[in-house]
């Protein structure tokens, strides 16, 4: 009987949780309506043919061919920000306002409630003016998730570990490789510095999230070696060579001081060698 009564209370429990869901008014009602109405403009775009026979053909082609063999592009980063706001609340909103031009597909909460705000295969305005290696439009190819943070605290583990199992799934789904989760202040060196240095990159990379370098004690920097060769190499824009340094220290050494020493280039070449 007492078995009955707990699962009783229970289903009761739920019950009521399910009812106060429904009930809970959505304050982005009107902005998911923009969603959708444009999300149904770009299907009557994917659906239309190609340009008209012609166009671009001397002398025109007498008919339409559509090929049977294609899919979707897929993303094949993943840049991680942080909001540089005070709230989740107050990010959502910012995503929400046409005015604001910003968005990301994802928006994790500290306490570890993640927001899909986009569908990882359209192209959300997240990295802005950036690049990396020969890449200029970083957009087009990335998933960009912002973590609640304003940039002057660390994150806490709820936030982490849902970034995780996010990161697992985006990983796994589009088969993104390890080198290609970095931060919007790598690609973005002279304007950005998310994540901050409380982001913890070596956790993520021990997981199989962003390259890492190895145990630097014994390494000897040979003659010759060029600090910006390297960065380049990597993936850094170096035509600011100084914000490119301090965006690969923020990111490896979660140091934020404008110094580069025997240290740093010890760091730097042991990356080096892994994208050679």
């Amino acid at each position: 009987m007492f078995l009955l009564y707990r699962i009783r209370k229970t289903l009761l429990s739920l019950g009521g949780i399910l009812v106060l869901a429904a009930c809970t008014p959505n304050p982005y009602k009107a902005a998911n309506k923009s969603y959708r109405q444009q999300v149904k403009g770009y299907a009557r775009t994917i659906r239309q043919r190609p340009l008209p026979a012609g166009v671009d053909s001397v002398p025109p082609a007498p008919y339409w061919v559509g090929t049977t063999n294609f899919n979707l592009r897929k993303p094949n980063f993943v840049i991680i920000h942080h909001t540089a706001q005070n709230s989740c609340p107050q990010t959502l909103q910012t995503f929400t306002a046409p005015r604001t031009q910003v968005s990301a597909h994802y928006v994790i909460c500290r306490d570890g409630t993640v927001y899909h705000m986009l569908n990882d295969y359209l192209r959300a305005w997240q990295a802005g003016l950036s690049k990396w290696g020969n890449i200029t439009d970083v957009n087009s190819i990335s998933i960009g998730i912002e973590l609640d943070n304003n940039g002057f605290e660390p994150f806490p583990p709820e936030q982490i570990n849902s970034l995780v199992r996010l990161l697992t799934r985006l990983k796994t789904t589009y088969n993104i490789p390890a080198a290609n989760f970095i931060g919007h202040g790598d690609i973005a060196p002279t304007r950005k510095n998310d994540p901050s240095s409380f982001f913890p990159w070596k956790d993520l990379s021990d997981k199989g999230f962003g390259l890492w370098y190895s145990d630097t004690t014994g390494i000897c920097v040979p003659g010759g070696f060029s600090t910006l060769t390297a960065l380049r190499l990597i993936g850094y824009d170096t035509k600011d060579s100084a914000a490119a340094a301090m965006a690969f220290k923020r990111h490896f050494e979660s140091d934020t001081t404008r110094t580069w020493g025997m240290n740093d280039e010890k760091v730097l070449y042991s990356l080096y060698r892994l994208y050679q």
